[in-house]
C-alpha cells in the first residue's frame, strides 16, 4: 500500500480542498463479483446469519475502480487487507447492500469508498464510487453518508483544516445528494497542534 500512502500524503501537502471523484450514476449492468457465500444457520435459530462478501475480490474485479488502486491494493500484514466492509439497507435491493472503504496501511487514511448492490442473479454491481484521499462512507438510517477531510497547502495528513459531510439517498436507480455540511476545524486551541474533536452532525 506504499502507493496509496504516498497518494494520501501528496494530496494532503498540495491540495487546497475538495472532494475528488464522485460517481453516483445509474447502477452498472456488468457483473462485478461472485454471489455471497451461503448463510449459516446458527444453532437454535431459524434465521440465517448475514451473508458476507469477499470485499477484496469485489474491488479487484470492479471495472469502476481505477487501475492504480487495484495495483496498489496489497495486504498490510499476512492476508489482512486495509478494507472496512459494512452491510445495510441503502437501495432496497434483494439483499443488504455492501459499503467498502479502502484505506492506507500506515495511517488508515481512506482513499476509496464504494457501494455494491446485489442483482437478481446474485452478482454485485457498483452503484457509487468516490476515490480521493481521506474519504470514508457509512450507512446511517438508510442513507449513505460520505465524509471527506479537506486539506490546505500546509496541512499534514493527521490534521486537516476541515471536512465535508455529504448525505446521499437512493432514488429509483441512483444515489442523489440530499444534504451537505462543511465543518472548519479550530486551530487556535491547543497551540495549533490539531483540531478539536468535532461532534457528529445531527441530521435534519
Amino acid at each position: 500500500m506504499a502507493g496509496l500512502a504516498a497518494l494520501a500524503l501528496f494530496c494532503a501537502g498540495c491540495s487546497t480542498g475538495g472532494t475528488g471523484t464522485r460517481d453516483a450514476g445509474p447502477a452498472d449492468a456488468r457483473p462485478v463479483g461472485p454471489a455471497t457465500a451461503p448463510g449459516v444457520v446458527p444453532a437454535g435459530s431459524a434465521k440465517p446469519a448475514q451473508p458476507r462478501v469477499d470485499a477484496v475480490r469485489l474491488v479487484e474485479s470492479d471495472p469502476k475502480v481505477s487501475r492504480r488502486f487495484k495495483d496498489d491494493l496489497k495486504p498490510c500484514t499476512g492476508d489482512e487487507y486495509p478494507i472496512d466492509t459494512s452491510y445495510g439497507t441503502l437501495t432496497d435491493g434483494p439483499a443488504p447492500d455492501v459499503v467498502v472503504n479502502v484505506m492506507t496501511c500506515g495511517d488508515s487514511v481512506g482513499v476509496g469508498t464504494y457501494v455494491y448492490r446485489q442483482r437478481e442473479d446474485g452478482s454485485y454491481g457498483n452503484v457509487f464510487a468516490a476515490e480521493t484521499p481521506a474519504v470514508y462512507g457509512t450507512i446511517d438510517r438508510g442513507d449513505l453518508v460520505v465524509t471527506t477531510q479537506v486539506y490546505e497547502s500546509k496541512d499534514s495528513v493527521a490534521y486537516p483544516s476541515g471536512e465535508d459531510i455529504v448525505t446521499y439517498r437512493w432514488t429509483a436507480d441512483r444515489f442523489a445528494e440530499t444534504d451537505r455540511v462543511h465543518n472548519d476545524f479550530n486551530r487556535a486551541v491547543g497551540n495549533g497542534e490539531g483540531p478539536l474533536p468535532v461532534p457528529q452532525t445531527a441530521k435534519n
